[in-house]
């Protein structure tokens, strides 16, 4: 039904941002809840943020008040904007998509390095 790409993973210092991206195809996107999980070495699988398809966003804990999710539609784009970011952050981070029909999309995934 479409793909998701991702970028904007890098290398950055405590305190820096970094701004994700994840494109997806239109019919994965339409009525898409769109978010951002990741997942460290040793642990499972996380969700860090989502937005519904009306914009309505939620997010972790840990992310509250770093991390801020949005979408810009006539793109077909989600973003994960990052700051504040700390040596915990470090991660791999998916995108993921979960449309009207319950299935999920997971893109392939981008480092995120937070070095102290």
């Amino acid at each position: 039904q479409g793909q998701l790409v991702e970028s904007g993973g890098g290398l950055v210092q405590a305190g820096g941002s970094l701004r994700l991206s994840c494109v997806a195809s239109g019919s994965i996107f339409s009525f898409a809840a769109m978010n951002w999980y990741r997942q460290a070495p040793g642990k499972q699988r996380e969700l860090v943020a989502g937005i519904t398809g009306l914009g309505r966003t939620n997010y972790a804990d840990s992310a509250k008040g770093r991390f801020t999710i949005s979408r810009d539609n006539a793109r077909n784009t989600v973003f994960l904007q990052m700051n504040s970011l700390k040596p915990g952050d470090t991660a791999v981070y998916y995108c993921n998509a979960r449309p009207f029909n319950g299935v999920d999309y997971w893109g392939q995934g981008t480092q995120v390095t937070v070095s102290s």
